[in-house]
């Protein structure tokens, strides 16, 4: 079977390779759309960013891999002995990072917080490929309501409530959003459900601020043309936001915005407020943690998303409670489109792109 695997970084290649044992516990898929997430389209270009190293030693020891490929809808072609919950011809997402099954704990569906769990697409191969062999401790059913490229993004959404739910957000709290990237669009959306008053995105691009205005932000706020930061405690009297999420940083190389939004968030939010750390940077940061100190500042990072949260995506999606349709703006066709997709989530900026490019891996 043909399937994309990494040379190394900067040399993906559609190789031919042995079609995927199925194996108990196992089923093989077969992906309907698959989508990079920008994590994976820095990596693939060797830009450090989350699980770098790991992928860099493995590159060096290993390749070539097959890499990446975790944010998919595929079909259900054969199960292994002991599955239970899909069968053939099912539509099914998955959750990147699994249970490592030492553990009582770690084989809970609502937890996924184990280090010692292996991730899709960087520990197991992933799905740009014909074919792809996936735990079933990975997956959740496709709701009939749900297209094959929402599908593709229910991932990243997972991620996305998990961060919202890390919040804890209360009744009213009045939400600020740096980044209305899938994520940044994707945390504004359940924040909306979840109780927030008002809510302020932040954005540098015009297209992105347009669409986060049509999923509900209350103001979108073009950071060229305006100090967000001003603009933010002026819509608050003065006050600044009960819960920032920081949802833009991260290469420049990428048009993301280094760690100028963070400085921003850690600006715009309230004296005892929250900022939710959604963004990976790449290395070290320098932070005046007295200013976080003095002013009772909590800076909380997102839980890992568990099966319960993915299966909580499918509820959202299916009964329209969160839009991912308008969002899906570049949609590719056929395996060898793959590496211009990983162009264009790469660049998001340049090609007005708001969710990552999408790829139907079947023409027809």
């Amino acid at each position: 079977m043909k399937a994309w695997r990494f040379h190394a970084f900067g040399d993906m290649r559609l190789d031919d390779i042995p079609e995927p044992a199925c194996g108990a516990g196992h089923v093989i898929v077969e992906p309907i759309c698959v989508q990079p997430s920008v994590t994976e389209a820095q990596l693939a270009q060797g830009i450090p960013t989350l699980a770098y190293d790991r992928v860099k030693r493995r590159l060096e020891a290993e390749a070539p891999l097959q890499l990446f490929g975790h944010e998919f809808c595929a079909r259900v072609l054969e199960v292994g002995p002991g599955v239970s919950r899909v069968k053939a011809g099912d539509r099914v997402a998955a959750r990147a990072k699994l249970p490592c099954g030492e553990c009582r704990m770690c084989l809970s569906e609502r937890s996924a917080l184990c280090r010692k769990g292996p991730v899709i697409g960087f520990d197991l191969p992933g799905c740009f490929a014909e074919r792809a062999r996936i735990p079933e401790c990975a997956l959740t059913l496709v709701d009939d309501r749900i297209s094959d490229g929402e599908a593709a993004c229910l991932q990243s959404l997972s991620d996305s409530v998990a961060a919202v739910e890390t919040a804890e957000l209360r009744v009213a709290d009045t939400v600020a959003i740096f980044g209305q990237g899938s994520m940044g669009l994707e945390c504004l959306q359940i924040a909306r459900i979840s109780g927030a008053g008002k809510i302020i995105t932040v954005d540098v691009r015009e297209e992105a601020c347009a669409m986060s205005r049509e999923l509900g932000a209350d103001h979108a706020l073009n950071a060229k043309e305006c100090d967000p930061v001003a603009a933010i405690r002026d819509l608050t009297e003065g006050n600044g936001a009960d819960v920032v999420f920081e949802c833009a940083g991260g290469s420049p190389k990428q048009g993301l915005a280094g760690n100028q939004s963070l400085l921003s968030a850690l600006d715009a939010v309230r004296s005892g407020g929250k900022i939710i750390g959604v963004s990976w940077f790449g290395g070290p940061l320098e932070l005046n943690i007295d200013v976080l100190r003095e002013r009772s500042l909590r800076y909380l990072f997102p839980d890992i998303s568990t099966l319960g949260h993915l299966e909580h995506t499918v509820r959202l999606v299916a009964s329209e409670r969160v839009r991912l349709k308008p969002t899906i703006t570049h949609v590719l066709n056929g395996i060898g489109a793959v590496p211009r997709a990983f162009e264009i989530t790469a660049n998001k900026g340049k090609y007005k792109a708001i969710n990552p490019a999408q790829v139907m891996m079947h023409n027809n």
